[in-house]
């Protein structure tokens, strides 16, 4: 026994490894902690095994979580990690700038107004801008004429006028009516037109299949020449028989222009005689005083479009009021607009498309924009650069009823419709 009493306990509850504070007395003590019936050892395994087991279910959750997160990121249009290996970057090869690109144009017989406007227009963009008189084929500008006169390109969604116009001459459709596309989806050509659904289209196609297709787009001139005597000028290619199932079938020619290359000058003869009522001339590019003076419009054929028209301006127009050439509206809004936007690519380079017209009391101007390069090129672009076109026009009183322009000196005596 210790002989010191209080003191002797509590410098045995110290050796015991607690640490009373002062002026704690040995009765408040619990003498079971200081017994314990399993070993330290046995307690530090226990331990480590529950944190092993806890760390275990963290890592599941925060898995599980992560995947949730990824799936909900690639659900609302985000690519995820997990669906990062599967996704398809397109790449593309060509740039959408370039300077230069005027420099080899032959420009003395043009419209000095509507060069310039387009010139500003396009900028340093990679492509074309062509102006056509839709009531006489004469070609008021036409910027960079090197590419505006090639081989041509995908024409992408513009092939859909073309679609349009079969397909009401055929009587499948008219503007009103409503076309399944699956599940509970249904759509009128106008929406179609304004939205360039690709559905919808691919639909008609398939409904009037390729001879028909084909014969009306060759009808509106693909696969032609669409100039008289424009030297350069490249005929672009349509297909003699429907491309394999593999890349669409008839459903994609319809769509996206797939297995076909039209070029600036034939997309804008087909435009020209839309907004003309239906006369698809021969166009025309004088290059000196002379040509100007000499010019006669040069009829290739009448096209029995007419009645069709107004069914399809009503979609032209919704796609600038709306659709997907409302970019044009940023910069132009003071006369009435139609038209119809292209985007697609093919082998690294991208087209952005944009053929349209002006309808106005004191005249009409058709206008193609065709741009080639990479992701800053495509079809509402083309559109926006048709605004800046417009606008300079205008501001220039080109849309004036009696405005003196150098295109009035041209005689305008009978049309001839001899190639």
């Amino acid at each position: 026994m210790c002989k010191l009493g209080a003191r002797c306990l509590r410098l045995m509850v110290m050796l015991s490894g607690l640490v009373l504070a002062p002026g704690i007395w040995a009765a408040h003590v619990n003498p079971h902690s200081l017994n314990t019936s399993k070993p330290k050892s046995t307690q530090k395994v226990s331990e480590t095994q529950h944190t092993k087991r806890r760390m275990r279910h963290l890592a599941r959750s925060r898995g599980t979580n992560a995947r949730t997160a990824s799936l909900t990121r690639t659900s609302t249009g985000r690519t995820g990690v997990s669906t990062r290996r599967h996704s398809y970057h397109e790449r593309f090869f060509m740039s959408s700038f370039a300077e230069g690109i005027t420099g080899g144009d032959i420009a003395d017989g043009e419209d000095p107004v509507v060069r310039q406007a387009a010139v500003d227009a396009l900028g340093n963009m990679n492509g074309t801008v062509v102006a056509i008189e839709p009531t006489s084929g004469r070609v008021l500008a036409m910027v960079n004429q090197k590419l505006a006169l090639s081989s041509g390109a995908q024409p992408c969604s513009t092939i859909k006028l073309s679609v349009a116009l079969a397909a009401l001459n055929e009587g499948l459709v008219s503007k009103e009516t409503e076309v399944p596309l699956g599940g509970r989806s249904r759509m009128n050509l106008t929406e179609a037109l304004a939205h360039s659904n690709n559905a919808y289209f691919e639909a008609l196609g398939r409904k009037l299949g390729f001879e028909k297709v084909a014969y009306y787009a060759h009808e509106y001139g693909l696969g032609e020449l669409a100039g008289y005597d424009i030297p350069g000028e490249q005929i672009g290619t349509y297909p003699d028989e429907v491309i394999p199932e593999k890349l669409g079938g008839v459903g994609k020619m319809c769509s996206f222009g797939e297995g076909i290359s039209m070029t600036p000058l034939q997309l804008g003869a087909m435009v020209s005689a839309i907004a003309n009522g239906g006369t698809l001339y021969y166009l025309q590019h004088p290059t000196t005083p002379e040509e100007i003076a000499d010019f006669q419009p040069r009829i290739k054929r009448q096209l029995d479009i007419a009645p069709l028209i107004p069914e399809i301006s009503v979609g032209m127009a919704g796609a600038v009021q709306y659709g997907t050439a409302r970019r044009l509206g940023l910069n132009f809004n003071e006369e009435e607009i139609l038209g119809k936007t292209g985007t697609c690519s093919h082998a690294g380079t991208r087209f952005g498309w944009f053929a349209s017209y002006a309808n106005t009391s004191s005249g009409r101007i058709v206008v193609v924009v065709f741009l080639q390069g990479g992701r800053p090129t495509f079809g509402p672009k083309a559109a926006e650069i048709a605004g800046h076109m417009y606008r300079n026009l205008y501001d220039h009183n080109f849309f004036i009823a009696g405005a003196p322009r150098s295109s009035d000196t041209a005689t305008s005596g009978p049309a001839s419709t001899t190639p």
